[in-house]
């Protein structure tokens, strides 16, 4: 397995320091906040591992964001057993630093079964994943615009391939609208295992999800009168799924305002199959 995936799978296992208590550690990135997605999947992680039931997998998860998490210190992750029963179990789950919330997830099991089916189409319209410039392309191509401060951060190896369908360069943005597609992966072979692979995705859900709503308005992350952050995020696993082999994740943004923005994303695999389902309200505030 790839080093930079195996380190993503490492960061996910979590310490178990007491029966519902365990303990995750940030990467040493230097940003100056934990980033969200890592606190969404080692939350579930620390859930899943309450579950006994080896057949009951996750199908719906809501979290909000209450602080910066530190990147130099670890998370706690606290763990209410709420209720088991015949074919659901719920988990509540606080993270804690410094002896404060900072973040809270509330996360639903179910046994898996056949049920009465429907699904959305996928977009028509979309070219495949082959088509579109990888990370390393999209890097060459505006690597002139990109701040010296930022190069070695963006070109690291990365565990998760993204391919952008309607490709933005955050450092020199201009005005699109609130849609975006972007192909992504895990960049090696992952195990069969139903939770981790649904873990995995909920880290990845938080990579795009938020900069769609700040599209329409040219602006990019790295803006100094920019301020943005993740308030809450709710996803719903509809079906078993692989994280290594090419997803599309669908997502737009219908409304922002009173320096809040909303966006849904919907992911589905090369075939077509709806397999995940995620919402995220975010801060995005400009200071004038």
């Amino acid at each position: 397995m790839k080093r930079e995936l195996q380190e993503l799978l490492d960061l996910l296992d979590l310490e178990r320091i007491e029966k519902n208590i365990f303990r995750g550690l940030s990467p040493k990135e230097g940003w100056q906040r934990v980033y969200g997605g890592q606190v969404i999947g080692q939350a579930l992680v620390a859930a899943c591992r309450t579950v006994e039931e080896d057949n009951r997998v996750a199908h719906s998860l809501h979290g909000y964001f209450l602080r910066p998490g530190d990147t130099e210190i670890p998370i706690l992750y606290s763990v209410d057993r709420i209720r088991d029963g015949k074919s659901f179990s719920t988990r509540r789950v606080v993270a804690v630093q410094k002896g404060e919330a900072i973040f809270s997830m509330a996360a639903s099991f179910q046994n898996m079964e056949e049920g009465l089916s429907h699904q959305m189409d996928m977009p028509s319209d979309i070219p495949p994943a082959s088509r579109c410039l990888s990370e390393k392309q999209l890097r060459e191509k505006y690597m002139d615009r990109i701040p010296e401060e930022y190069k070695s951060a963006f070109n690291r190896p990365r565990p998760i391939e993204m391919r952008y369908v309607q490709p933005i360069n955050d450092f020199d943005p201009e005005p699109m609208d609130p849609v975006q597609d972007v192909w992504i992966k895990a960049s090696d072979k992952m195990p069969e295992d139903i939770r981790l692979n649904q873990c995995l995705l909920a880290y990845a859900s938080d990579m795009t999800l938020l900069d769609t709503c700040y599209r329409p308005h040219g602006l990019g992350w790295v803006n100094e009168d920019f301020q943005v952050a993740s308030l809450d995020h709710s996803m719903w696993f509809h079906s078993p799924f692989k994280t290594d082999e090419w997803m599309l994740y669908h997502q737009d943004s219908p409304f922002s305002g009173g320096a809040r923005g909303f966006n849904r994303g919907t992911f589905f695999t090369e075939k077509g199959r709806l397999i995940a389902s995620a919402t995220q309200e975010g801060l995005i505030r400009l200071h004038r």
